[in-house]
């Protein structure tokens, strides 16, 4: 008998956010699995997936918490004071927040899909799906609540971790998720790790879903104007937040171009995606170095993941600290375009996990010098012959497939 899954999730505008990609990238491997999907989000917008029946939750617009979240931002636009910090500390969450659960809520209620599973997705620090279910008992016996990040943010480890006001309240809310969530799941066995050291139920319930690497059809296979498919290009692509300091990579970049000089004819390093605490930094650079080319904004996912397949190397970014426990989204990307991951990462990462203890192209993310010598490395094996540069891991290219979530899913239905 097949086995039906109600998905409730955030988003499913792949241009969003990363983890609406990332949630994306499941569904559509769930329903490639074989399983019979439906999917409730409250994206707010009308958008559509191959093969999946989905419905848009509609917003609760006659409510108090309506008028009170809409006045809310009126009266922070109009006297510039901003109501949040306060209302947050007193409520621990916005108007706008308990008006979207109720939002869903009351969708999920009405449904009559009769689900063998019920699987929350969400993306951000927001977990409105999630909160939703919460207050939804008679589901709780077949939920199973998709950890992505964790959660509340102090729970963060360091430099990522902040004090939000209220946060007693936050953390109530996981700690009853963790309690009555019959399945919790993680896209990392770090992460798994990580939140059970604060919720012990999840060591019970976890289970690892990693990022899905789902087959997506480019829609422009033309290169864009700043791309040269025949130089040695390096892409990272992707947000750099705050934490993810760019310049140990740039300057590691220059430290090799100022080695072998030859190589600046060939070598282009490419960062594309949001990186407005990093700007004046890369103003500077991009000016002094045309061998860098820096986009500071969001490009369509579809040019992207294209130009992840073409480059010579992908670059994963992540925050100077002790540990990462995050799996990016764009793993599975670049685990199928089946180049050389070039990995900037804390010692104890899951992307290092997965890559494995051997991993040669691996460096701290502010260790200059051997972030130069492994691109210099790297060169010179793509001098040889650019197909040197291939990854070559069917264990990973197993680990995010259609084939290992089915098995997986099975197993816990079964």
């Amino acid at each position: 008998m097949i086995k039906k899954i109600l998905i409730v999730v955030d988003s499913i505008n792949i241009e969003d956010s990363s983890g609406s990609k990332a949630n994306v990238a499941l569904i559509n491997n769930l329903q490639e699995a074989g399983f019979e999907i439906l999917v409730y989000h409250y994206t707010r917008k009308n958008i559509s997936l191959k093969n999946v029946i989905t419905f848009e939750i509609p917003e609760i617009k006659s409510s108090i918490l309506y008028f009170l979240s809409r006045f809310q931002r009126v009266f922070s636009r109009h006297f510039k004071v901003n109501l949040a910090p306060f209302l947050e500390k007193r409520f621990g969450f916005s108007f706008t927040f308990f008006n979207d659960i109720n939002s869903i809520r009351k969708a999920v209620m009405k449904q009559s899909f009769e689900p063998d599973l019920v699987l929350t997705l969400s993306k951000g620090a927001s977990f409105r799906s999630h909160y939703a279910i919460l207050k939804v008992p008679e589901l709780h016996n077949k939920w199973m609540a998709y950890i992505h990040d964790p959660y509340p943010f102090h729970f963060y480890p360091r430099p990522y971790n902040w004090v939000e006001p209220n946060y007693a309240r936050k953390e109530l809310f996981f700690k009853e998720l963790a309690q009555k969530a019959a399945y919790s799941a993680f896209p990392s066995q770090l992460l798994q790790e990580w939140m059970s050291s604060y919720f012990p139920e999840f060591s019970k319930t976890g289970i690892i879903i990693p990022h899905q690497n789902e087959k997506y059809e480019v829609q422009n296979e033309n290169f864009p104007s700043y791309f040269d498919p025949e130089k040695f290009n390096l892409l990272h692509a992707g947000n750099l937040m705050k934490q993810r300091s760019p310049r140990g990579l740039i300057e590691g970049f220059k430290m090799f171009l100022e080695q072998n000089s030859e190589a600046k004819k060939d070598a282009k390093l490419l960062l594309l995606g949001n990186a407005s605490y990093h700007t004046d930094m890369l103003e500077e650079y991009a000016k002094n170095s045309p061998e860098i080319y820096i986009y500071n904004g969001n490009k369509l996912f579809d040019e992207v993941y294209y130009l992840q397949k073409n480059v010579s190397i992908n670059i994963i970014l992540e925050a100077k600290g002790e540990i990462s426990p995050f799996l990016p989204a764009k793993f599975p990307h670049c685990i199928e375009a089946n180049k050389i991951i070039l990995s900037l990462a804390p010692y104890y990462s899951e992307t290092r996990r997965l890559l494995g203890n051997d991993y040669e192209y691996w460096s701290e993310v502010d260790n200059i010098s051997r972030i130069a010598s492994l691109i210099e490395r790297l060169y010179q094996l793509w001098k040889q012959n650019p197909n040197n540069l291939d990854l070559n891991r069917k264990d990973l290219e197993e680990y995010v497939s259609v084939a290992h979530l089915k098995e997986t899913i099975n197993k816990l239905l079964n």
